[in-house]
């Protein structure tokens, strides 16, 4: 079993470090013919209106599509989430509309806003 991690923009490494941590093999998918054999695809995180036109550019869109009608297992984290939506609220950018849900992106604000700190916690 080997699983594809879409590694246009974002956090791919990072995917693939989690799955070599698992014992799980993986291998980036930068074109449509990196596809065949996979046995899931992982769409990271990252910027989606950038992850999506460059699905558009590489080729990439319809492959994936026509491989999640085959059936193919598809996870997306962040940004990945946003391109398998049906809808994204107020935009028309390229995605793969595969799950019957509308999101909004930033909903939370924009990702320059975010912030970490340390909490105690008892």
């Amino acid at each position: 079993m080997e699983i594809g991690v879409l590694a246009l923009q974002g956090a791919f490494r990072e995917h693939r470090k989690l799955l070599k941590d698992c014992g799980t093999k993986s291998r980036e998918i930068r074109k449509p013919e990196e596809l065949e054999g996979i046995s899931g695809l992982i769409i990271p995180g990252g910027e989606s209106t950038t992850i999506g036109k460059l699905m558009v550019d590489f080729g990439l869109l319809e492959p994936i599509k026509e491989l999640a009608n085959q059936g193919l297992p598809i996870f997306g984290t962040c940004a990945g989430l946003v391109l398998l939506a049906k809808e994204i609220e107020g935009s028309s950018q390229p995605r793969l509309g595969l799950m019957d849900m509308e999101v909004v992106r930033n909903g939370f604000r924009r990702q320059v806003e975010s912030f970490e700190a340390d909490l105690e916690i008892s």
